[in-house]
């Protein structure tokens, strides 16, 4: 039974920490690499204010500020790049995060923090915070996909430069999303280090921010129940199955690429096309009438 609380828990982290991504590539079209970074900002800032006695629950709070902050940061500096020198500017802050806290012997250097302090709760009642934030989240993520500010990042990913000719104030909107994503990838990275009581620079680098882009690619950029799916799914099949976590990276790039080339909505959009079929062929059966009497 312990096993399966934790790897509920690991998949509730997952989830969360792929739907902070996809407000920002799914939503506002925002191609990011270095996603892992603000996990780590988020893990790093939780597990210090921890071991310096601060409750876990008060450090939430602040490790969502700390990620959202350097979110803004890169957002400012990413302003006026986009597709390709976007994707290579966000790669280069996780090097560059990865880079800082292996030099600096306060974060822990090349060792990492160990045990982390944390609440009063059963393994069980960590679950159930865990899933209970990534509802939360997803919940978030439908209401601004539905609001106004969805539609306006919905635009801005389909047409930037439409939408700054209809006096869209473009740049806010792209920070906006960087900051929401960014933050709520902080409150995973506080989580992670609840879990596995540990954060290290390995635990933070170019191969997670490919496995979560993984993750929103197979469920189906931009949509909400897909990326779950995604999380769900691919941070529970390294632990079903040894192989792949052996070959994670090539399994996760692997159907990185396969989705792309053969369904760039993922399995979202493979269900939406299955429905739509279904739908057409029941509307088109011809209708079965009786004689008269």
């Amino acid at each position: 039974m312990a096993y399966e609380i934790s790897l509920l828990t690991a998949m509730g982290i997952s989830v969360l920490f792929a739907l902070s991504l996809n407000l920002i590539t799914g939503l506002c079209g925002q191609i990011s690499l270095g996603h892992a970074a603000f996990l780590g900002v988020g893990a790093y800032t939780s597990a210090m204010l921890c071991k310096a006695g601060i409750p876990f629950y008060a450090t939430m709070p602040l490790a969502m500020l700390a990620a959202g902050l350097v979110g803004v940061v890169v957002g400012l500096a990413s302003l006026r790049v986009r597709d390709d020198f976007l994707a290579i500017t966000t790669m280069g802050v996780v090097f560059l995060f990865v880079g800082i806290v292996r030099q600096q012997d306060w974060l822990g250097g090349e060792l990492g923090i160990s045990a982390i302090p944390g609440p009063d709760l059963s393994k069980t009642g960590f679950m159930w915070l865990t899933l209970a934030l990534a509802a939360a989240t997803a919940a978030l993520c439908v209401y601004i996909r539905k609001s106004w500010m969805g539609k306006v990042l919905n635009g801005i990913a389909e047409d930037e430069d439409t939408m700054r000719i209809m006096g869209i104030d473009v740049p806010r909107y792209k920070l906006a999303a960087f900051a929401i994503g960014t933050a709520l990838a902080g409150l995973a990275g506080a989580l992670y280090g609840q879990h596995f009581k540990y954060v290290g620079p390995d635990s933070f680098g170019f191969i997670e921010s490919i496995s979560v882009l993984s993750m929103v690619v197979f469920g189906g950029i931009g949509s909400v129940p897909g990326v779950i799916f995604g999380a769900a799914l691919l941070s529970a099949l390294p632990a079903w199955f040894q192989v792949i976590g052996d070959y994670k990276l090539l399994v996760y790039g692997g159907l990185l690429f396969l989705m792309m080339r053969f369904s760039p909505t993922g399995v979202a959009g493979i269900v939406r096309r299955a429905l739509k079929r279904g739908a057409n062929a029941k509307g088109s059966k011809p209708a079965i009438t009786g004689a008269k009497p």
